[in-house]
């Protein structure tokens, strides 16, 4: 009797030290919200909508001005010669052909600048949320869109979006 009361307070014992030992904390945030909301992620998004902006009114002007070359030659076509409107066909394929080329690097650029401001910025988060899970003492920070639910005081997005914000303002992307 005497070994099996022992034997009962030492597995409850046991068990409620492991338990207390396997309480531990796990945070949240919602990178996509830090990246978008954060004075670095909007000024970058910003930077590159109003370049875009700029260059896509460019862009239109020369399809306009394609266009009406276009016309003009088609309106022409029962006047010129065979071999004089072969050639100007030709160098209207060969503007259109430059133009595209043209266009498309610039958006290869776009996407380019806005792949290096999004690695500039996670560069900029990681020893943030570092430090925080540091001092905090949290196992494990996840993001957002893996979590299905949760209590509203694991989100530590604000927090890091605040640090980030005080660190890192902005980015240059010129």
């Amino acid at each position: 009797m005497k070994y099996l009361v022992k034997f009962f307070v030492v597995t409850f014992l046991v068990l409620i030290c492991t338990h207390t030992s396997a309480v531990q904390k796990i945070v949240y945030l919602d990178m996509k919200f830090i990246l978008n909301n954060s004075k670095a992620g909007k000024g970058a998004q910003d930077f590159l909508k109003n370049l875009l902006k700029e260059n896509e009114k460019q862009f239109l002007n020369k399809i306009d001005e394609l266009k009406k070359k276009e016309r003009d030659l088609l309106a022409k076509k029962t006047t010129l010669s065979k071999e004089e409107y072969k050639k100007q066909t030709d160098e209207l394929r060969k503007k259109v052909t430059e133009f595209q080329t043209q266009r498309r690097s610039f958006l290869e650029k776009i996407t380019k600048l806005r792949t290096d401001a999004r690695q500039k910025l996670l560069e900029e988060i990681d020893p943030i949320l570092n430090d925080y899970i540091i001092k905090n003492g949290v196992l494990i920070a996840i993001d957002k869109k893996n979590i299905l639910g949760g209590r509203i005081d694991l989100d530590v997005t604000n927090i890091i979006i605040e640090k980030l914000n005080n660190k890192f303002p902005s980015l240059n992307l010129k």
